[in-house]
Order: C-alpha cells, then sequence, then structure tokens
C-alpha cells in the first residue's frame, strides 16, 4: 500500500488535513502515538473564527459557550466587557473534540494508526515512514504533531519559533465558586508578567492557567503567579485538581514549512496566535491549506510546495508577522500596552473579539495608529 498522504499526529490540525485530504480523493493514513481519545494540555477555548468554519457539527463535545468575554487589566483594575449575538469562545475538552474530528475523517475512509510513534523518516519520491512496529509508504507527509514536532526534527529543522511556558490546572470546586465563576470566559492581563491569566469554564470545573508571551529570557515563577492568580480569583476550597505545564509556540518558523516531503503545519509549523496564544482555528486551517495545496498539485511534489506557499502568504502568513510584532508591544512595552488600555481599552477589546469572530485581521497599520494616540517619543 502507498498512501497518497501520511499525516502525522492526530490533533485538530491533523484531523483536518486528513478530511479535507480524503474528501479530495486522495489515500490518508492518521499516525497517532497514543490511543484516542487522550487527554492533551490545552486551555480549549475554540473561538468562533474557527468553529463557523468546522464542516460538521460539534455540539456533542460542547463544554460550555461564552458570547461574553471578561479582559481585565489587573495593575489598573480596569475591565473591558465584550458581548456579540454568536458565541465568542466556545469551550471544549480535546480529547472528546480531536476524537470527534478523528471519527469525522475516518467516515470519509482515512485510516487510522493508534499507539504508534513515528521513529524514522526515508525521503524520496515515495518516502518511508518507520514506526514502532511497521513501516508506511506515502508521497507526501504532513506534520501535524504538534509543539514538540519529532517530525519537523527528523525532517531537519532546526528551531525557530518562539516557545512560550504556561501552566495550567483542571480543577474542581465547590458548586457555589463553580456557579460563580462560570458566567464568562476570563482573561487577566499582568496576572503573570509579559503574560496574562485565563480562566475557562467547562461543564464540571475550570481550566485556569498563566502564560508567560514575551522573548525576555528571565522567565517567571509559573507556580508562583499561579497561586496569586487564584486568589484573585476567590479560589480557596479546590476539591481537586491536576497541573499541567507545556509550551506555545506563538511565532512561524523562519525557514519555511516545506522539506522534501515534509509539510508542517499547526503548532509543528509555530501557527498559534502570537497575541492571545490561541491555536486551535489556524491549526484546523492550516491543515485544509496543506491538503488542499497537495490534492491541487496532482501529486507534483514542487508544485505542491508552491501551492502551499502561496496559500500561507495569501492571509496566514502576513496576519502571523502582524500579531508577532503587536505582541512585542503588548508584552514588551508596557507603558504603550497599559495607556492604550487605560484610554482606549474598549476599543482594543472590540476589535479584538472581532478577530475571534473572523469578521476582521490584525491592521497592518498598527505602528502608525499608535504614534497618533500615544505620540513619537513615547513610541
Amino acid at each position: 500500500m502507498i498512501y497518497d498522504v501520511a499525516i502525522i499526529g492526530g490533533g485538530p490540525s491533523g484531523a483536518s488535513a486528513a478530511l479535507c485530504s480524503a474528501q479530495k480523493g486522495l489515500k490518508t493514513i492518521i499516525i497517532e502515538k497514543e490511543e484516542l481519545p487522550r487527554y492533551k494540555t490545552c486551555g480549549g477555548g475554540f473561538v468562533f473564527r474557527g468553529r463557523k468554519e468546522m464542516p460538521f457539527d460539534i455540539s456533542s463535545v460542547v463544554e460550555r459557550e461564552f458570547n461574553a468575554v471578561d479582559i481585565i487589566l489587573g495593575s489598573k483594575k480596569r475591565s473591558f466587557r465584550t458581548e456579540r449575538k454568536s458565541p465568542i469562545v466556545t469551550m471544549i475538552m480535546r480529547d472528546s473534540f480531536d476524537h470527534l474530528m478523528v471519527k469525522k475523517a475516518r467516515e470519509n475512509d482515512v485510516e487510522l494508526l493508534q499507539g504508534e510513534a513515528l521513529q524514522k523518516i526515508e525521503p524520496g519520491e515515495i518516502a518511508t515512514l518507520t514506526t514502532d512496529r511497521e513501516q508506511i509508504r506515502c508521497r507526501f507527509i504532513i506534520a501535524a504533531d504538534g509543539a514538540l514536532s519529532k517530525t519537523a526534527k527528523l525532517a531537519g529543522w532546526k528551531e525557530s519559533r518562539m516557545m512560550c511556558p504556561a501552566l495550567e490546572y483542571e480543577i474542581e470546586l465547590n458548586d457555589d465558586d463553580l456557579e460563580r465563576l462560570s458566567t464568562t470566559a476570563r482573561f487577566d492581563i499582568n496576572a503573570v508578567p509579559f503574560g496574562y491569566g485565563w480562566s475557562f469554564p467547562k461543564k464540571d470545573h475550570l481550566s485556569i492557567g498563566v502564560g508567560n508571551f514575551s522573548k525576555n529570557k528571565k522567565k517567571p515563577n509559573l507556580k508562583k503567579y499561579f497561586q496569586a492568580y487564584l486568589n484573585t480569583l476567590a479560589i480557596k476550597d479546590i476539591k481537586n485538581s491536576t497541573s499541567h505545564g507545556f509550551i506555545i509556540p506563538i511565532s512561524p518558523r523562519k525557514d519555511g514549512f516545506v522539506k522534501k516531503n515534509v509539510f508542517l503545519i499547526g503548532d509543528a509549523a509555530g501557527f498559534a496566535d502570537p497575541l492571545t496564544a490561541e491555536g486551535i482555528s489556524n491549526a484546523i486551517y492550516s491543515g485544509k491549506l496543506a491538503a488542499h495545496a497537495i490534492a491541487e498539485s496532482n501529486m507534483n511534489l514542487e508544485k505542491a510546495r508552491v501551492n502551499y506557499d502561496e496559500k500561507l502568504n495569501d492571509k496566514l502568513i502576513p496576519e502571523l508577522r502582524t500579531g508577532v510584532e503587536m505582541s512585542k508591544i503588548f508584552y514588551e512595552r508596557i507603558k504603550i500596552r497599559d495607556f492604550l488600555l487605560n484610554f482606549y481599552g474598549q476599543r482594543l477589546a472590540e476589535v479584538m473579539t472581532d478577530v475571534f469572530m473572523g469578521n476582521r485581521s490584525y491592521p497592518h497599520d498598527y505602528k502608525k495608529k499608535i504614534r497618533e494616540k500615544v505620540g513619537k517619543s513615547i513610541f
């Protein structure tokens, strides 16, 4: 058996790529190192720009939906709430969400190889993938194995993404605290230096975390700031909790997204939003782009490479580059950030919500606008 496409990883990006590949008539297999469903560390906030593009109903795995979001600037005790008719953010647990996506892919004749990790790649016109127990032959490889992508390392990529640490706890509370904290999705700017804290209510618990999103080499003690964030949320009675540390790539790779037969998507490529660190929507989107690029190439590798680059540079890469520059201001130029939030906070929150909704992208002339607001001296 020679597959047209072998996808490494059964998360949102991999399942999205698999579904699109199969629908385009390509013989497709997903290689997933664990047995599905499996727990995946993630805040589980799926913004509307991604949900509205889903080709199937996900209501069976929705934990909660929020048409309102609170953004709180802790150091100045300022808060901003935005509301929309459709859910700004949908809460999911990645084990059930990923499993649903893979099941939908399998309904379209995608094969699934579970519990086998990729060990070796032998490139060529027909590439050979060696797992723990067998070999798979394929024409194209899509690396969808996340932030620590082993596939990218095996294919020869060097690390060039900005990797940011985060710490999250799944916390079970008493009924009163759960009800009190489940009315909205919440972001607390400055809950950790150069980052934020989040409180994402699920059906029967909270996903609470803190992340540092600055290139500052001195990283803060996330456990310390997490405990302080619990105090901010007035949480004292914790029935049960599990902690998960992880890293989030918040800038795209600098040395391209295709090497030989291997195409990078999702976190393996560094496609999470640089300003918010939200990665699910871009993961799904990039999976579609890779699948379409390959399908439209008539199995020509060079044409597929060109197709993918063109599709990425049409929208996603320019947005990410702008997001990277904006994140430097937001997390590192604190005086400018606080000035803008103090005087234009509600407007900026509305703009950010429009981005979440998929109604606009980041403004490419943001530096000019900031200079107009704060003046050249402070900028």
